[in-house]
């Protein structure tokens, strides 16, 4: 009986619902009160006005509510162009800046972990840039890759450049810009990642007689993908709303503009604030898409 009486008074208190302590929502109460009025009060302000009519016999900038849903399709229809540049030059530096930064994060985080100095001089050196204005890293850029620079006058006399020819106002101006730029973005999370290795794995694949690329493909680069999924996504999704590298008062010219470079004109110059905010409410959308079907197809969903 009384061992009846006690397992029943244990399922009771098993089943007794728990009371929910109102500490964990009062913590939570900031950072709720930081999103709504950081992120969603402008996110709704932002599709707000991309559907706003300019104003009748109104001056230029004025608009009133409206549900214009013809502004997206003005947008799309005039400056599809502009979308398909921006995403291309965002992928292409993407890639190169894993490319350069893979290998220095290699070497930092697992060549150089003997060296606890070494390695702290060359995370300062990744780092440093950071240290500078991007805008001041972009012109000292335009400076060294102009007509007249030391850089421009060695490839046309190797006759790399043309005689003719400009380094700046082109896409590779601007797609070298975007990868300088964003280099650290990409170096820092693999390093991150490839710090953490266990090096005892890569002695395994050697016991086992593989070779250092078997190694490598089999058991580092699969370790190290959630570091490049992650500098992927902080490279890629910057570069793809810059319009700093693209202007024509920096690396780019007329033909090299993306759909941030619109943005900004729409905004500043022309004041159509609603077709500014219908192109941003579109960049960011197709952003979201892509970087979701990126993250799922690389296996790494819990980064979302």
């Amino acid at each position: 009986m009384a061992f009846a009486a006690f397992g029943t008074s244990t399922a009771a208190t098993e089943q007794a619902p728990r009371r929910r302590s109102p500490v964990a929502i009062i913590l939570l109460l900031p950072g709720l009160a930081y999103l709504a009025l950081f992120f969603l009060a402008p996110l709704v302000s932002l599709v707000i006005t991309s559907l706003q009519a300019p104003v009748e016999f109104g001056d230029v900038g004025q608009y009133q509510a409206a549900f214009q849903i013809e502004n997206y399709a003005k947008v799309i229809q005039d400056y599809w162009p502009h979308f398909l540049r921006a995403f291309g030059y965002a992928i292409a530096a993407t890639f190169f800046a894993l490319i350069i930064s893979y290998p220095l994060a290699y070497f930092i985080g697992v060549k150089a972990r003997p060296w606890p100095l070494l390695q702290a001089v060359m995370l300062t050196l990744v780092i440093a840039p950071f240290f500078i204005s991007f805008l001041l890293r972009t012109l000292a850029w335009k400076q060294l890759l102009s007509d007249d620079s030391a850089i421009a006058t060695l490839l046309k006399n190797l006759t790399i450049l043309p005689a003719d020819g400009h380094i700046t106002g082109t896409a590779f101006s601007v797609i070298f810009g975007l990868t300088y730029n964003f280099i650290p973005f990409m170096t820092l999370p693999i390093y991150t990642t490839l710090e953490r290795l266990d090096t005892r794995y890569l002695e395994a694949g050697s016991d086992l007689y593989a070779s250092p690329a078997t190694t490598f493909w089999r058991v580092t680069l699969p370790l190290s993908m959630p570091g490049i999924v992650s500098g992927t996504l902080l490279t890629f999704i910057p570069a793809s709303g810059d319009f700093i590298n693209a202007s024509a008062s920096f690396l780019g010219s007329a033909q090299t503009q993306m759909v941030g470079n619109v943005i900004e004109a729409q905004f500043l110059n022309l004041l159509n604030y609603p077709l500014a905010s219908a192109l941003s409410v579109i960049l960011m959308g197709l952003i979201l898409l892509i970087v979701g079907v990126y993250v799922r197809r690389s296996g790494t969903e819990d980064l979302l």
